[in-house]
């Protein structure tokens, strides 16, 4: 016969629960409706007290005590909030074929790291605005080949549709750099129908 021993939650499970609960209930329309009618009783006592030292004392005591429990359940929060953002981002970046794993747990990396691979995703930006396509994306290590094959193709695209015939790889290689249009684009000049 087993029995089954039922653990006993420990302090920081049972302090979790209790912060988990009074986020929720303090995020709700209630805990506002509890902190007004709290100003509204505070307000109508004044005149019974005079309006003391005493009695500001209260509220004020009040209000700070709520404030600094409240700053650490706020940052509990979004603490769990942006863990959860951070694993879920890291599943898909670990899933997607061709991004970047150099991505997972980028928040832990350090200032100067983040600023470099920002500079990347600029330059990814930078060429993604040349395309005409808007759904075009690019990763980090394989940008300037994707953009390299993409030119060529788009080369191809204008020599077949020129020519009548595919073109071969020595009329496409090397791809020439694009004219820039009138609006700043890059890519095939294509003549205005008149």
């Amino acid at each position: 016969m087993r029995t089954s021993a039922r653990k006993s939650p420990t302090l920081g499970q049972t302090l979790e629960r209790f912060a988990r609960v009074v986020t929720e209930w303090t995020g709700g329309s209630w805990a506002f409706g509890v902190a007004v009618g709290i100003i509204i009783v505070w307000g109508l006592t004044g005149p019974i007290f005079h309006f003391s030292d005493t009695w500001q004392l209260v509220i004020n005591t009040g209000t700070t005590i709520v404030t600094f429990l409240m700053v650490f359940l706020i940052q509990r929060a979004q603490k769990k909030d942006a863990l959860a953002i951070h694993l879920k981002l890291n599943e898909i970046v670990a899933a997607l074929e061709g991004a970047s794993n150099r991505l997972i747990n980028v928040e832990k990396s350090t200032e100067d790291e983040v600023r470099t691979l920002h500079r990347y995703y600029e330059k990814l930006v930078t060429m993604a605005r040349r395309d005409e396509s808007l759904t075009a994306s690019h990763s980090i290590e394989e940008a300037e080949q994707r953009h390299r094959r993409k030119r060529r193709r788009d080369v191809a695209a204008v020599v077949t549709s020129e020519v009548g015939s595919p073109a071969t790889p020595s009329e496409i290689a090397p791809a020439p750099t694009a004219p820039v249009d009138s609006t700043g684009r890059t890519g095939p000049v294509q003549e205005e129908s008149k």
